[in-house]
């Protein structure tokens, strides 16, 4: 059986001179802690269910982070994750043909709700960076070109 929790509650002065509390949660059994990495794969995998997504862009700094830390990072999305807050950047290469306006929208919807459900963290900013638009080959349909810019 599940002890009972215990409510703390915190008050604080930021650095424009705003109060703000923030209640915790503690359980007597320890600490929940969500790895950056879970949140990240949560964020890609909403993301590529996201219509006119194409794909996730890894760019040369996040090759060159990989090989020198050894960490399996989610391609094309970096977090930063608080104890109770996220913020998530998505890097994408979008359909031809759809307003990227829309999709961004919608990618942004789309991942902060998944993480916000699958977590119970707050999403602050989905940030979204555009790296490129993918066309289909007239020879192969199922196959998408990739123009970056």
């Amino acid at each position: 059986m599940l002890s009972p929790a215990v409510f703390q509650y915190n008050v604080s002065i930021t650095g424009s001179g705003e109060w703000t509390a923030m209640t915790e949660e503690l359980l007597q059994e320890g600490q929940i802690r969500i790895s950056d990495d879970v949140v990240a794969t949560i964020a890609g995998l909403a993301a590529l269910e996201t219509p006119g997504v194409s794909a996730m862009s890894g760019g040369i700094s996040e090759g060159l982070a990989k090989r020198l830390s050894g960490r399996n990072a989610q391609k094309g999305v970096s977090v930063e994750v608080g104890q109770v807050e996220a913020a998530i950047d998505l890097r994408i290469v979008v359909q031809y043909g759809i307003p990227i306006h829309e999709v961004c929208r919608s990618l942004q919807e789309n991942v902060r709700e998944a993480v916000e459900n699958m977590t119970g963290l707050r999403v602050v900013e989905v940030n979204v960076k555009v790296e490129g638009v993918a066309f289909k080959d007239e020879d192969s349909e199922d196959s998408p070109r990739e123009r970056v810019k």
